[in-house]
């Protein structure tokens, strides 16, 4: 005999998949830790509608902080990441766009300063139903003060409420700035709990902030909030 209770309504837990991110294969030996600006510029010039696409997000490709005795080296354009054959290029995509991508992204070589970025095949992944997610990098608007923990959370807190979402609990983390031909644009990491899934889709399809394609506003799942240390500049 079995007890078997199903939601009556599994659709109302359903992710939308209204923007999803695309996992592409990827080969490259090294890259800078600082890549997002060249990683977009690249991207662009394979494929020039990427800067254009409203909803389009270029994930930053993240290598482990330390693996068997490696430390990863400071934050720069001078410092370099040896890049691990699984590591993934990931791209948050609008539905519309998906078919496109997955097509003639594929065999694309990216030029990242001295490296090449090969692209290889790639894979739809949906958004996550998790309610605790992470930002390594936000860019808020022109002026906001970074530095300050107090004004950083009081701006995404307006910037977020703006968007319907309210914010319960956040941490943010440390300051980064990305390097583009226009001068370092400031940014920080933040972490952000208690979403209702609702608002946890919402924020992962619009982000939070500027400049998508340089990796900033880009929300992933995080394990919880007591993880996240305190603030650090």
């Amino acid at each position: 005999m079995k007890f078997w209770n199903d939601d009556a309504h599994p659709e109302q837990d359903a992710v939308p998949d209204d923007v999803s991110d695309l996992v592409f294969a990827m080969r490259c030996k090294c890259l800078p830790v600082d890549h997002a600006y060249l990683l977009a510029t690249s991207l662009t010039e394979a494929i020039p509608w990427i800067a254009r696409e409203p909803g389009l997000a270029v994930h930053s490709i993240h290598v482990a902080g330390s693996q068997n005795g490696w430390e990863r080296p400071d934050h720069g354009t001078d410092s370099y990441l040896m890049v691990p054959r699984r590591t993934k290029l990931v791209l948050r995509v609008p539905r519309h766009r998906i078919a496109e991508l997955l097509s003639d992204l594929p065999g694309t070589h990216l030029r990242l300063g001295d490296e090449t970025l090969t692209v290889g095949e790639g894979k739809l992944k949906p958004l996550c139903k998790e309610t605790t997610l992470f930002a390594r990098y936000v860019a808020l608007a022109p002026g906001t003060d970074l530095e300050d923990e107090s004004a950083f959370l009081e701006a995404a807190a307006q910037a977020l409420g703006n968007r319907g979402i309210r914010l319960r609990k956040a941490l943010c983390g440390k300051t980064h700035p990305i390097a583009t031909p226009q001068g370092p644009l400031p940014t920080r990491s933040l972490l952000v709990a208690g979403l209702t899934l609702e608002e946890s889709i919402r924020l992962q399809q619009q982000g939070l902030g500027r400049q998508p394609l340089l990796g900033c506003g880009i929300f992933i799942p995080h394990k919880g909030i007591d993880a996240i240390k305190p603030a650090e500049g």
